[in-house]
C-alpha cells in the first residue's frame, strides 16, 4: 500500500473516510472499481447502484482485448460509438433512433454525444400573437390557449364530493362555516380572535379588516369555536372567569373607583387617562415587556390599528380612543413585534392587552385550553393584563368618517381634533376646538358593526380592570376593578392618580341593564350563562337560519 490518497481523508487529513475502497497511487484518473456482482436478477442488495465510468475519457489509450471490459467496469470509452454501451467502434445511430438503453437501465441524453459534449442545440422561436408582452411590466389580464369551454380557476369546495363519496364528519367545523354565518352576514366585530386561535395559520386579515382563509382550512373548529358571535357562549366565559355573580348588573367587581391622572400629559388622554397610567406603571415596574394598544393609521386619519407600546413615550403619544376595531388578537404574533421586545426566552416575556369587552372575552377563552395556536401560540400565553374599555357599539371605519361624517355632514377625518360618544350622544371636536356636531349616536347606527348589536357586555365581564367614561364626572374616569391582577395592577399606578370611590354607580348598571336588553332583542340563540361555553354549528343553524354545510355548495 502507498501513501495514503489525500481524497480518502477528511478536511483536517484525519483517518480514511469509512466505505471507501483503498486504491493505489497513480490511479487518480480511474474511479476504483467494484467488486463483482451477479447479473440484473440478482438480489437487491447484490445490485451496484450505479455505472462507474472513467474520470477522462481520454486519460487512457489503452484497449481490452474485443469483448473484455475496461477496468472501469463499462466498455472501452475510447472505442465506444457515443451509444454508451457495445464498445463496438461503428457509428452511432443515436441521433436517429434516440437515446440507447444502458445495462443499468438507463438512458444517454439525446443532446449529448458520447464523450459528454453537449450537442448543438436548436432554439424554437416563440410563436407570435399567441402570449401577451410583459417586457414593460404589464401583468396577464387573460389566460390565452384555453380550449372552450375549459375553465382553470380554482375549483371550489364542492368538487370533494365529486371526486369521493365520504361525508364530512358532523363534528367538524370549517371556516367556510364561519364565513357564511358571521362575515357574510355583517356580524363580524373584528376581534381577531379567528386569526388568533386557528391552529394552522390559515386565516389572516384582510385589506377591508375582516378574517381572510389565506390557506387550506383542516376543518379544526376552533376559528368557530372562540368567535364570540359564532360558537362562543360569550355569557358562559363571564360566568367562568368571575363565578356566579358576574352575571347580572355590571358583575361582581371587588372595587370601584373614579379617578385621573396628576400629570400634565393627561390633556392628550382620554377622560382621565388611567389606562395609559397603569400600563406606564406596569412597564416601569418591570411587571410587563409592552402593551398592545390602539395607534392612528398612517395613511388614514382615525383609522385604528394595533400597535405595541414598549415605553411610556409612545403610551402617552397614542393615549385616545378610536372608534374602530384594530382585530387586536390578530396581530398576536410576536414576530412582528421581535425588534421592540427583549432578546429573552419568549415564555417569559408579559404583556398588557388594552381591548374592548369582545376582545378580552376572546383572549381569556383562547387562554382556558393548551391547544397550540403556531404563530400566536407566544403571544396569547404572554397577555399577562387586560383592560376593558366600556363599550356599548364599535364602527366601521369606512362607514362612519366616509360615508357618515365627510359625506353626510361634510366634516372630513383630517378635520377631526376629538371624537367622543358620551351619554349616548356622538361629539365631533374641529382642530380650533369648535365642536363640528352634536347629535344621537342612534342617528350613527347604520356605521356600527352589526354584531355589536348582539353584545350584552358593556362594562367587560372577563377583564382584570374596566376603564370608561360613564358614572364619573368630566375629566375622571370610571374604573372597575375585577380580578386580583387586576388590583394589582392598580396599585403599580395609584401614586399617579386622584382617585375617590365611583361617583355614580347606578348610571354605570343602568347602561349596562340597557346594553343587555338590546343585545337579548338582536340574539336568536338563548342567553343561558349555565349552557356549554362552545355551540355546535347546528344548532346556530336551527336558531339563525344560517347555510348546513356551506361548504358542499361552494362557498
Amino acid at each position: 500500500m502507498t501513501d495514503r490518497d489525500p481524497r480518502r481523508t477528511d478536511d483536517d487529513g484525519g483517518e480514511p473516510l469509512p466505505g471507501v475502497p483503498e486504491y493505489e497511487s497513480g490511479d487518480e484518473d480511474v474511479v476504483p472499481p467494484v467488486a463483482d456482482r451477479p447479473e440484473q436478477g440478482g438480489s437487491r442488495d447484490d445490485r451496484r447502484p450505479f455505472k462507474y465510468r472513467r474520470a477522462d475519457a481520454s486519460a487512457s489509450d489503452e484497449r481490452p482485448a474485443d469483448g473484455a471490459r475496461s477496468e472501469t467496469g463499462g466498455p472501452d470509452a475510447s472505442d465506444a460509438c457515443g451509444c454508451g454501451t457495445c464498445g463496438c467502434g461503428g457509428e452511432s445511430d443515436a441521433e436517429s433512433s434516440g437515446p440507447a438503453a444502458v445495462e443499468d437501465g438507463g438512458a444517454t441524453p439525446a443532446n449529448v454525444d458520447g464523450e459528454g459534449n453537449l450537442r448543438d442545440v436548436e432554439f424554437t422561436a416563440p410563436a407570435e400573437g399567441k402570449s401577451q408582452d410583459l417586457e414593460n411590466g404589464d401583468a396577464p389580464d387573460e389566460r390565452v390557449g384555453v380550449p372552450d369551454g375549459v375553465t382553470l380557476d380554482t375549483p371550489e369546495y364542492g368538487i370533494r364530493s365529486e371526486m369521493n363519496d365520504i361525508d364530512t364528519p358532523d363534528d367538524k367545523t370549517w371556516f367556510m362555516e364561519l364565513d357564511d354565518a358571521v362575515i357574510d352576514e355583517d356580524r363580524c366585530i373584528q376581534c381577531g380572535t379567528c386569526v388568533a386561535a386557528c391552529p394552522s395559520d390559515s386565516i389572516g386579515i384582510g385589506d377591508d379588516a375582516l378574517p381572510k382563509l389565506v390557506k387550506m382550512c383542516t376543518g379544526c373548529s376552533l376559528c368557530w369555536d372562540f368567535c364570540p358571535r359564532g360558537g362562543m357562549r360569550y355569557e358562559r366565559q363571564w360566568k367562568i372567569t368571575g363565578g356566579d355573580d358576574n352575571v347580572s348588573g355590571a358583575g361582581d367587581p371587588l372595587t370601584e373607583y373614579s379617578a385621573q391622572v396628576r400629570d400634565d400629559w393627561r390633556e392628550n388622554a382620554q377622560d382621565g387617562g388611567v389606562v395609559t397610567a397603569v400600563l406606564s406603571s406596569l412597564l416601569e415596574a418591570g411587571e410587563i415587556d409592552g402593551a398592545l394598544v390602539a395607534t392612528e393609521s398612517d395613511d388614514e386619519p382615525w383609522k385604528a390599528e394595533s400597535f405595541l407600546a414598549t415605553t411610556h413615550e409612545e403610551l402617552v403619544a397614542n393615549a385616545g380612543s378610536f372608534y374602530n376595531q384594530t382585530m387586536a388578537l390578530g396581530n398576536l404574533d410576536l414576530g412582528q413585534w421581535e425588534h421592540k421586545l427583549p432578546d429573552e426566552d419568549p415564555e417569559d416575556l408579559s404583556l398588557a392587552l388594552v381591548g374592548t369587552p369582545c376582545e378580552i372575552e376572546g383572549i381569556r377563552a383562547l387562554q382556558d385550553f393548551e391547544w397550540d395556536y403556531q404563530s400566536h401560540e407566544t403571544g396569547v400565553r404572554a397577555v399577562d393584563y387586560t383592560i376593558a374599555l366600556m363599550c356599548t357599539k364599535n364602527f366601521n371605519h369606512q362607514r362612519l368618517f366616509g360615508d357618515q361624517l365627510e359625506e353626510n355632514h361634510g366634516i372630513p377625518p383630517e378635520d377631526i381634533e376629538r371624537l367622543d360618544v358620551v351619554d349616548g350622544r356622538l361629539t365631533v371636536q374641529g382642530r380650533d376646538g369648535d365642536v363640528l356636531l352634536d347629535e344621537d349616536i342612534r342617528e350613527f347606527h347604520d356605521a356600527a358593526l352589526k354584531g355589536c348589536d348582539e353584545c350584552a357586555d358593556f362594562t367587560g365581564y372577563a377583564a382584570d380592570l374596566t376603564v370608561g367614561s360613564v358614572g364619573s364626572s368630566d375629566g375622571f374616569s370610571s374604573v372597575i376593578v375585577r380580578t386580583e391582577t387586576g388590583e394589582e395592577a392598580w396599585d403599580h399606578a395609584e401614586p399617579a392618580l386622584d382617585y375617590h370611590d365611583l361617583e355614580d354607580r347606578s348610571a354605570v348598571g343602568g347602561l349596562q341593564s340597557w346594553d343587555k336588553s338590546r343585545a337579548f332583542e338582536a340574539l336568536e340563540r338563548p342567553f343561558d350563562p349555565d349552557a356549554p361555553r362552545f355551540i355546535d354549528y347546528t344548532d346556530h343553524v336551527e336558531n339563525y337560519g344560517t347555510t348546513l354545510n356551506p361548504h358542499e355548495e361552494d362557498h
